[in-house]
């Protein structure tokens, strides 16, 4: 039985998302904030972790950046802030997806089921986890990226993303090819997840950021 862990200071949204995600047979684990969520990664595992932005003694986007740090857990981060900035920061300390409130329970139980199928190691090319590909350095094993000497730490969901251009290198991805590949479901109406975690991994490619290339109306390519 998978285990997931809801992180949020109002009652009526942990009884709601707890009533339907044991529907779907998960086994669990509540925390009220975000101090609460990091004690109970360090004590036991879990599948994923739903947690809320707001709350008192430590925030979510806190949270979710130290428990990346000794563990790898799938994060749905559940926010009424919905702003572009406020998705971005989320990215960069390693949030797997973003949802605004109010919300769905129907979609945010798809999003679970399908980041938990999709929440995988790639494997890597060779032993020593090595791909060159140009100027372009991916130590599989470590999640980095080195550019003309420049190294950069990538989250699980950049790294995922950079791979599935590296695997299809010339070929033009759709955004919803790329959401089901990477996140593991179609969008939900208007989402530009793709386009904001896009944006973070080019900046992380330095002077190869722009190998990833914009097929305007229609989605994107890698070449290098």
């Amino acid at each position: 039985m998978s285990k997931i862990l809801i992180v949020d200071d109002e009652p009526d949204i942990i009884t709601l998302i707890s009533r339907y995600a044991k529907r779907e047979g998960y086994d669990v684990i509540t925390a009220d904030d975000g101090r609460q969520a990091i004690e109970a990664c360090q004590k036991e595992d879990f599948d994923l972790i739903v947690m809320d932005v707001m709350m008192p003694d430590t925030d979510g986007f806190t949270a979710c950046k130290k428990i990346k740090e000794f563990k790898d857990i799938p994060v749905i981060m559940l926010s009424a802030r919905g702003t572009e900035f406020d998705k971005l920061f989320g990215f960069e300390v390693g949030v797997d997806d973003y949802v605004t409130k109010p919300f769905s329970p129907l979609e945010l139980m798809a999003r679970i089921k399908a980041i938990m199928n999709h929440h995988k190691t790639y494997a890597p090319e060779n032993d020593s986890g090595i791909v060159n590909i140009g100027n372009i350095e991916i130590d599989t094993f470590g999640l980095t990226v080195t550019v003309d000497g420049q190294k950069n730490e990538l989250t699980a969901k950049e790294y995922a993303l950079l791979m599935l251009f590296v695997n299809n290198r010339g070929i033009v991805l759709t955004r919803d090819k790329i959401l089901n590949e990477v996140w593991g479901y179609d969008s939900f109406g208007v989402d530009r997840t793709v386009d904001w975690q896009v944006k973070l991994l080019r900046s992380k490619l330095g002077s190869c950021r722009d190998c990833i290339k914009t097929v305007r109306g229609v989605g994107y390519k890698f070449e290098a």
